[in-house]
């Protein structure tokens, strides 16, 4: 994880491949994949020769497929499409159309494969990326497999890899089942479950932020660390996307993965080298220390909450049960909102507070670690106006960076203080604008470095925790949630469960 170019291990180009992406007609492809590929092409970063094999329900031509993937670039890149640029580039799409649960779809996808190979000189390595619903996970490695085209690693033969989307299943038993099939067709390190948030650069910064500064880790522990606050908002309504939605929910497809991971990050333990399973070894066992929740713990430690008709932006958003798609007696949570533990010696009795929604305030992400209180003398004796504590932020999104707030004096003759923000942005200190995470993640599969991907224990080990939740839930048979108006922060029940322990939500 995080391995510079000037590794020796590391080549900065990887070697030539094939991509083939399912479900490549959807809005993944065109608003991330390509984009992200095309910007990686710019920075050099590609080998001088690839393909990209799309196959989609949709028909389409190679030309009609190059056309809309363009119209994605120009749309969602962070650079637009250069004239001479994007022709190189395109020459290297192809499309295939066909379902991914008929097997002749398998068939014309290798013979198509052998052909582009053979014409382009491609030595067969190939990555399969399956932007499908996780219900296609296994028709469609099962379709590979059965076509010749997905194989056991082997060192004598080209590498094979698959790449599979969040969620990894509904539930526990849900996800053991889709990483057994997994399994059946792929060895483990040919699998990298995706999780766009560990590409991020904030995010791949933690550890450097951590590890690389001898101020920090000293300091990162209950001794000093009062409480941590982890905070994913979003303005958007469930909109296009209510009938999936309506299946899965904020703790299903916010915390089972992104936070979690995150969580992992902020508390792992140093591990003794960035080999990808010594680093995904340190990330589990923060897992593996979570206190589970259960019985009146679910209740007492969990807020769900649904948005009700509010404005965003100053635009009308309807409430959750008047969405298409939902169900108008739906408990589908919007907002979660958990405090849980890492029982280990380093955080023992440090809060963690959590929280996610949608059709919030405002669209943030980011980890605030907040420092303990001075000592009531000096600078803090005042029990009417105590000191302002100090925070380190990391911000994930929209704007880049971390900021550490401290105490300064404030000029003149008195003893004044006042707490002020030492900021640093990405964009600011390196120029720019950072690469998209899709950049980082589809680049780590071709090098094939699982640092920032999701082994199956790790997968099975968050949801076997959000597990005990769903089933407390599910026993308390609620009908009806709280709710909150659109456009604001959450419920007042989410304010509760954090000032019940004399501390508040950071305002973003």
């Amino acid at each position: 994880m995080l391995q510079m170019e000037a590794d020796s291990g590391r080549k900065k180009v990887p070697e030539p491949c094939a991509i083939v992406i399912f479900g490549a007609s959807g809005d993944l492809t065109r608003r991330k994949l390509i984009p992200a590929l095309y910007n990686l092409q710019l920075d050099g970063m590609l080998p001088p020769e690839f393909v990209v094999l799309g196959t989609g329900r949709t028909p389409l031509t190679h030309e009609e497929f190059r056309a809309q993937l363009r119209l994605g670039v120009e749309e969602h890149s962070r650079r637009p499409p250069e004239t001479r640029a994007w022709a190189e580039f395109e020459r290297r799409l192809f499309y295939l159309a066909g379902s991914g649960r008929d097997p002749k779809t398998y068939a014309a996808l290798k013979t198509t494969l052998d052909t582009l190979e053979a014409e382009l000189h491609l030595p067969g390595h190939r990555i399969f990326y399956l932007a499908v619903p996780p219900d296609a996970y296994i028709p469609t490695c099962r379709g590979l497999q059965q076509a010749g085209l997905a194989h056991p690693h082997d060192p004598s033969r080209p590498f094979c890899r698959v790449i599979v989307e969040k969620p990894i299943g509904q539930d526990l038993e849900s996800a053991r089942h889709i990483n057994d099939a997994l399994g059946q067709v792929f060895d483990e390190s040919q699998i990298f479950r995706i999780d766009h948030y560990l590409g991020k650069e904030t995010v791949q910064n933690l550890m450097v932020l951590r590890f690389a500064n001898s101020i920090f880790e000293p300091v990162w522990n209950n001794k000093y660390i009062d409480h941590v606050q982890m905070t994913v908002s979003e303005t958007n309504g469930v909109g296009t996307r209510a009938a999936y939605y309506d299946e899965t929910g904020a703790l299903r497809d916010m915390v089972q993965n992104h936070l979690l991971q995150l969580l992992c990050l902020v508390a792992m333990e140093p591990p003794y080298s960035l080999d990808p399973d010594v680093v995904r070894d340190a990330r589990i066992d923060v897992l593996r220390c979570l206190r589970p929740l259960v019985g009146p713990d679910v209740t007492r430690m969990t807020v769900r909450a649904q948005y009700t008709h509010g404005k965003v932006k100053g635009e009308d958003v309807p409430g959750y049960r008047r969405e298409a798609g939902v169900k108008p007696d739906s408990t589908t949570e919007t907002y979660v909102a958990l405090k849980l533990y890492v029982e280990n010696w380093r955080w023992a009795g440090v809060p963690f507070y959590l929280r996610t929604g949608k059709a919030l305030a405002k669209r943030a992400s980011e980890v605030a670690v907040q420092f303990k209180d001075i000592p009531q003398i000096l600078f803090n004796a005042n029990p009417q106006t105590p000191q302002a504590p100090n925070v380190l932020t990391l911000r994930i999104q929209p704007e880049e960076g971390f900021s550490l707030r401290v105490i300064s004096k404030v000029p003149g003759t008195k003893a004044q203080t006042h707490p002020v923000e030492m900021n640093f942005r990405y964009g600011d200190a390196f120029g720019g604008v950072s690469p998209e995470a899709y950049e980082r993640l589809l680049l780590d599969v071709m090098w094939g470095d699982a640092s920032l991907f999701m082994r199956r224990d790790a997968v099975e080990a968050s949801w076997g925790w959000v597990q005990t939740i769903l089933d407390g839930w599910k026993v308390e048979g609620t009908r009806w949630l709280p709710e909150y108006p659109a456009g604001t922060w959450g419920p007042v029940e989410a304010d509760r469960l954090i000032q019940s322990d004399g501390r508040t939500w950071r305002t973003l």
